[in-house]
């Protein structure tokens, strides 16, 4: 059987799904043609699609030793990404772009924007994206993916055409749907409302239905109507139980962050550090205000934002050396005590390396959850500013509790019960208290309502606890043209405004039993 021939057969198997056939065609047109890459490509792409992604990886760099094409490295991109080896990804993704010629392979030029938009660099995903959806306009995956990027870096008037042309093919598209909600304010004259209801009467998978709940409720609330709450409380009630969540899981993370900062060993192993000023650590629960934080430093000529890095969780996880399958746990918090400082510090600047923007000295990284890291950047990283963002904790459980964040990240499990936030909240503020306790004016605590009500004044706050001068274009953020890849979007793009202040007040009623509580809690509530 000639190359060609075993090649076609292990590409349509692989279309079907049946991966032993890929498998073994591929394997048959490695060993008949070792000199050729085709057989080793799709070797490594069979591999991949069973899962064995480190397997993988060696097949396809075997294929692009004999042939370097940029479906190859596209694909090799896409698992050193899963791998988290992102800068190899940066530099397959680039090269893949440098050899990929439209309008041919629709599918490599949606990889490489995939990966791009991985890395946070959204702006350079449109052209891939772009290209793919001039390669095959009626794939709605691929539309989809270009019409996010343009969301992102602000070209809202195209990414709302490409959301509605995938509309106008599948009505149903739940990811559209949520998408074009939170592009921009509704208003009582122009929403979508009406072919919500539609789609959500039609829906029949969970995760469509929870979508367009979701997406329901924002527009509901943007033109004050209290049914928001209701689909709000009906999404949430069901996701939770389709994710099993029990507080407790969050509850034991906290225990272990506190017993090793607080407890014997007094937190991580003894060392100075790396002194590398260049990080700026911006932290908080999660919808308080630490993408505004983040457009207002990246709006200094010294500033760039690297976006939400996972760099110090997987310092910490890589270092501790655990065997669990999650980046925090218990386990990895408790084994981080032996680790030297300086290392975890050398690891985290390494990880960042490859997202931070190339030219301004400083770059901000605003991974909320970072503070249950605060005592590890503290030691890791000693000239590092971390700034943490306070909101009303009415307002930030109701915020928390009304956006759809990654339905399947572990962050954000505790956001889809109104109690659960509560609960989280209290912890998290406890965990401030002890760094506070621990590293005295090492953290600043900003006040969102107090940047709303003083902007300048708190923003000249702000860059003095960041080492940082005076610059006017900081009250200037929403003119700032980086990306976005947050639910704030559409907020951090108009000047400040105190829309979102008391925003909880709307659903008073319904929230009065997590207001009791605080109160019981010793938690103001203002």
């Amino acid at each position: 059987m000639d190359c060609t021939t075993l090649e076609a057969q292990a590409r349509a198997a692989l279309k079907r799904g049946d991966l032993p056939a890929a498998a073994a065609a591929a394997r048959t047109l490695a060993q008949k043609h070792p000199d050729q890459s085709a057989g080793f490509f799709l070797l490594g792409i069979a591999a991949a699609e069973a899962g064995q992604i480190a397997k993988a990886v060696p097949l396809i760099e075997a294929a692009m030793e004999r042939e370097p094409k940029a479906e190859y490295l596209a694909q090799l991109a896409r698992l050193l990404i899963l791998l988290r080896r992102d800068g190899e990804a940066s530099q397959a993704a680039h090269e893949a772009l440098a050899l990929a010629l439209p309008p041919a392979d629709a599918r490599t030029f949606d990889t490489i924007g995939c990966v791009l938009a991985r890395l946070g660099d959204h702006e350079a995903s449109l052209n891939p994206f772009t290209a793919a959806v001039d390669a095959e306009p009626d794939n709605l995956d691929y539309r989809y993916n270009l019409a996010a990027a343009s969301g992102f870096t602000g070209r809202t008037d195209e990414a709302r055409g490409h959301y509605e042309a995938i509309l106008g093919t599948d009505p149903g598209n739940a990811r559209a749907h949520y998408a074009l909600a939170i592009l921009s304010h509704q208003t009582a004259q122009a929403n979508h409302v009406p072919r919500l209801e539609t789609a959500l009467a039609a829906a029949r998978k969970p995760a469509d239905a929870l979508r367009i709940r979701y997406a329901l409720a924002k527009e509901l609330e943007d033109i004050g109507d209290p049914a928001a709450f209701q689909h709000l409380s009906t999404a949430n009630a069901e996701h939770k139980r389709n994710i099993h969540y029990d507080f407790a899981q969050d509850s034991a993370i906290f225990d272990a962050m506190e017993a090793l900062f607080d407890g014997p060993s007094n937190g991580c192993a003894s060392g100075t550090g790396n002194p590398d000023p260049a990080p700026i650590f911006v932290v908080g629960m999660p919808r308080t205000g630490t993408t505004l934080v983040d457009r207002i430093l990246s709006s200094h000529p010294e500033v760039g934002s690297a976006g939400e890095l996972q760099a110090m969780p997987l310092a910490v996880k890589q270092l501790a050396g655990t065997p669990s399958r999650v980046v925090i746990d218990p386990q990895t918090i408790a084994a981080s005590a032996d680790i030297d400082p300086a290392a975890i510090g050398d690891a985290y600047l390494a990880r960042a390396a490859h997202h931070r923007p190339p030219d301004t000295p400083r770059f901000i990284d605003k991974l909320p959850a970072n503070f249950l890291y605060v005592g590890h950047i503290a030691r890791a990283l000693p000239n590092a500013p971390i700034v943490c963002l306070r909101r009303n904790p009415m307002d930030t459980v109701w915020s928390n509790y009304k956006n759809l964040f990654a339905s399947q990240s572990a962050y954000y499990a505790y956001s889809y019960d109104l109690m659960d936030t509560a609960r989280y909240y209290a912890r998290f503020d406890r965990l401030m208290t002890l760094w506070e306790r621990l590293f005295p004016g090492r953290v600043l605590q900003l006040s969102y309502e107090g940047l709303v009500a003083d902007q300048e004044g708190q923003t000249r706050r702000l860059l003095k606890h960041c080492g940082l001068e005076w610059d006017g274009a900081c009250l200037a953020f929403h003119r700032n043209t980086a990306a976005v890849a947050t639910p704030s979007a559409a907020q951090v793009r108009r000047p400040l405004n105190s829309d979102a202040v008391g925003k909880w007040r709307t659903h008073e009623r319904a929230l009065s039993p997590i207001r009791a509580w605080f109160e019981g809690q010793n938690i103001d509530c203002g």
